[in-house]
């Protein structure tokens, strides 16, 4: 492919003096060896017609299996009819499509990689009308979307049975192709973090009002899934405070509020979080100046993979390119400090699949930087 983006010179900006051989350890997560600490996030590209995944997603994900640690897959929809937005997203259920996922995993295992799913429910955030079933409603908490109108409809007591039932059917069909793990989408305002969210939360029953009855919905998933799997297979739940439809949206206001939503996951048996954050540095409350991951890792207990616009010049969906985050002097400094034991890449990796290993072998000036005008050319 032809390098369209704008050269750039990252062999000052990137490193800034960082020692970076520490990301470059190996990790064990839940049993599973990583070669190193590097993780690639989910990042939905529409490249699967049907829901099935193909040769050139099979090519995408191999291309990068050998320089990270783990690669966690765009996310795929759950059996329920109400999950998705899109026929050309991958799904986690039907012959074709796990067929299709069994030659991602052969050819990531091929390459000595890892690999799992995350593994998905749009809620709140489907399109109405929208395949691949047009028919299906809009489900939600509340009936209420994140603006405080309405939106969808509420889920019943059996609506949600159905969706744990669901997100546990992914997973066991998840293990069964032979991934590595499961991730669960608990993030950016989709239908376990709409649950989470006061605004869009405003239950009466069991599953809303207090926190810890927010987070309950959470914890039932990932108990169904952790009965689905077994004991030992990695669970990995991604949240975050922030939505795609509200930057300064919060779930909690302190580390207490945190720990109320953080234990019930855990004790339902979570084996790791992935905190996807827009700017990974940022303290995560006032008046303290640990970040998000940093408070994770320190009320769970587990590990954590923190995200936030690492190795990239600005921020997710801003044009600001005046940030720190490319620099890893930074990220080294909290990653000595035990905030997190992962690193999550996105669009870094998306433009440059060998971003880790030129990191490693010092050819800064080879990394094709992200350029969001040509993301579509990515592969």
């Amino acid at each position: 492919m032809t390098d369209t983006t704008n050269p750039v010179s990252l062999t000052s900006t990137l490193l800034d003096g960082a020692d970076i051989s520490p990301l470059f350890t190996p990790f064990t997560l839940s049993g599973v060896e990583l070669a190193n600490r590097f993780v690639m996030a989910p990042m939905t590209r529409g490249f699967s017609p049907d829901g099935i995944p193909g040769a050139d997603v099979v090519e995408y994900y191999r291309r990068r299996a050998s320089h990270l640690g783990l690669i966690v897959t765009e996310g795929t929809y759950i059996d329920h009819q109400s999950a998705g937005s899109s026929d050309r997203v991958p799904v986690m259920y039907g012959e074709a499509a796990t067929a299709g996922w069994k030659q991602v995993v052969d050819a990531v295992h091929a390459e000595g990689g890892r690999i799992m799913p995350q593994i998905w429910h749009l809620g709140v955030a489907r399109r109405e009308g929208a395949a691949p079933y047009p028919d299906a409603p809009i489900m939600t908490p509340s009936g209420i979307g994140p603006s405080g109108s309405p939106r969808g409809v509420e889920a019943s007591l059996a609506d949600i049975d159905e969706i744990i039932a669901s997100f546990a059917r992914a997973a066991a069909t998840a293990k069964e192709i032979g991934f590595d793990g499961v991730e669960l989408h608990g993030a950016h305002g989709y239908l376990l973090d709409a649950f989470l969210w006061s605004r869009t939360n405003q239950r009466t029953d069991p599953y809303g009002g207090s926190i810890a009855s927010r987070a309950r919905l959470g914890a039932e998933v990932v108990a169904a899934v952790r009965d689905a799997v077994g004991p030992d297979y990695p669970v990995v739940f991604r949240y975050s405070q922030w939505k795609g439809s509200d930057f300064d949206a919060r779930l909690a206001d302190t580390p207490a509020e945190l720990n109320t939503i953080l234990t019930p996951l855990v004790d339902a048996g979570v084996s790791a979080f992935h905190v996807s954050t827009r700017r990974y540095w940022l303290p995560a409350f006032a008046g303290e100046d640990r970040t998000l991951a940093g408070w994770t890792k320190s009320l769970s207990g587990l590990p954590v993979v923190a995200l936030g616009s690492i190795g990239v010049n600005s921020p997710f969906m801003e044009a600001d390119s005046s940030t720190p985050s490319l620099s890893l002097e930074k990220l080294m400094g909290l990653f000595d400090r035990g905030e997190f034991d992962l690193v999550g890449l996105g669009r870094a990796v998306l433009s440059d699949p060998e971003w880790t290993s030129k990191l490693r072998g010092g050819k800064l000036d080879e990394i094709r930087a992200y350029d969001k005008a040509h993301e579509a050319e990515l592969k």
